[in-house]
């Protein structure tokens, strides 16, 4: 039997963690669609055309340790702007959502896009300056020397770019629930996102 949750919501906001804790808490498969536009920007990063990178991307890619690098980052989040690339990884994003067990997806338009059909859905949202400092204390931690202002910079481009690009613009799902987890701890936001999958299986 398939259950599909869909968390979306913009970067750094949480839905990465929340989602992995809910694949495992229900016993759910998860993928992380961003990781496959990080895959086909890291690709373009060593000169490779968006759409060729997109129609050969293989599960093995997503395993690149490389994937969470800033520079990787603002990449993929080029690439997502075209519609041909979203278009070349919709399938493999479907066929996922609908397996059986039970899939838990997070990205920017799973509930509105790839999966509007989702049994539960989830955005997973925190204010921009939040945000900018949790991704700037995890690039630290990872030693890229990089400014909080220069992320905040990043952050508030990226958010512009998701939500208004032409296709599959980052916007809620009307029927999703939205999980702000600016003031909130990491326990916290995973219980009240168990608690709206939960209710939603009922």
């Amino acid at each position: 039997m398939s259950f599909t949750v869909a968390i979306d919501g913009p970067a750094a906001a949480g839905k990465g963690t929340i989602s992995t804790a809910v694949a495992q808490y229900f016993g759910f498969a998860h993928l992380d669609t961003g990781l496959l536009y990080r895959a086909v920007g890291a690709k373009v990063l060593k000169g490779a055309d968006a759409l060729e990178a997109a129609n050969a991307l293989q599960p093995e890619d997503l395993t690149d340790p490389n994937l969470r690098t800033h520079a990787v980052a603002q990449a993929a989040s080029q690439v997502a702007v075209k519609a041909d690339v979203r278009d070349a990884l919709i399938a493999f994003q479907r066929s996922f959502a609908r397996r059986d067990g039970g899939a838990v997806l997070d990205g920017r338009d799973i509930g509105t896009v790839i999966c509007p059909d989702a049994e539960a859905k989830l955005f997973v949202t925190a204010s921009p300056a939040r945000r900018a400092e949790r991704r700037h204390a995890e690039l630290l931690s990872r030693g890229e020397e990089i400014s909080y202002d220069q992320v905040l910079a990043d952050v508030v481009a990226r958010d512009r770019r998701d939500s208004e690009r032409a296709t599959a613009p980052m916007i809620a799902a009307q029927d999703a629930q939205l999980i702000d987890t600016s003031d909130m701890s990491i326990d916290q936001a995973v219980a009240a996102a168990i608690r709206a999958v939960a209710d939603a299986r009922r």
